[in-house]
């Protein structure tokens, strides 16, 4: 069976970096295509992408400006729209514009999961115009923030220079640190590191 293509579209890496490493955790045979920009999406080599995820703040063209565009590339594809403003107008208008569901970046990892599953199944995501549905899968995932962390761990920064980085005390990174190494069933950084690589989390 062939992977299935999702294809994220944020201008901030930190944030497209940690929500990758959310779908590599939690979706199972897939291929995650990263684009800062309209324009870098248009080239990517993927030729049919199953889920495509869009932030609304783009540089140039917003991501509702660019439904429509994407659309035409990728007919068949469901646009997902990623945004930090879950207004009820704004999740109207993502969805009149084409979107297949809304997602808030504040939401958690199960939820965003989840409606990417639902549509990966093509089913209709459930509930608000948003999309966010309340069956949650049962079994952990990191959080886009965690995923931040990881990777700036894997780079091998100690926690006070990712706090710094992210804007967190060092306690709470101390905190995501900890979370991490459970769920990778590891003891130390180094460990979490390679075991981050090997599973495909980090590059």
């Amino acid at each position: 069976m062939f992977p299935l293509s999702i294809l994220l579209i944020d201008d901030h890496a930190m944030f497209r970096s940690g929500m990758a490493m959310v779908l590599r955790s939690g979706i199972s045979n897939i291929d995650v295509f990263e684009a800062g920009s309209l324009e870098e999406a248009m080239r990517s080599p993927i030729e049919a992408p199953a889920i495509l995820l869009l932030d609304i703040q783009l540089q140039g063209l917003n991501g509702l400006e660019c439904i429509a565009i994407l659309q035409r590339k990728w007919p068949q594809v469901s646009i997902i729209m990623l945004s930090a403003d879950a207004t009820p107008a704004t999740m109207r208008l993502a969805t009149e514009r084409g979107a297949a569901a809304f997602v808030s970046k504040a939401d958690t990892a199960t939820n965003i999961l989840a409606v990417i599953e639902q549509l990966l199944r093509k089913e209709p995501a459930a509930g608000t115009p948003g999309g966010i549905s309340g069956n949650t899968p049962s079994e952990p995932h990191l959080t886009p923030r965690q995923c931040e962390v990881l990777d700036l761990l894997c780079q091998g920064l100690p926690n006070k220079t990712i706090g710094k980085r992210l804007g967190l005390s060092e306690n709470t990174v101390r905190g995501h640190v900890q979370a991490l190494l459970s769920f990778l069933q590891v003891s130390s950084r180094s460990e979490a590191a390679f075991a981050a690589r090997r599973s495909g989390l980090v590059n």
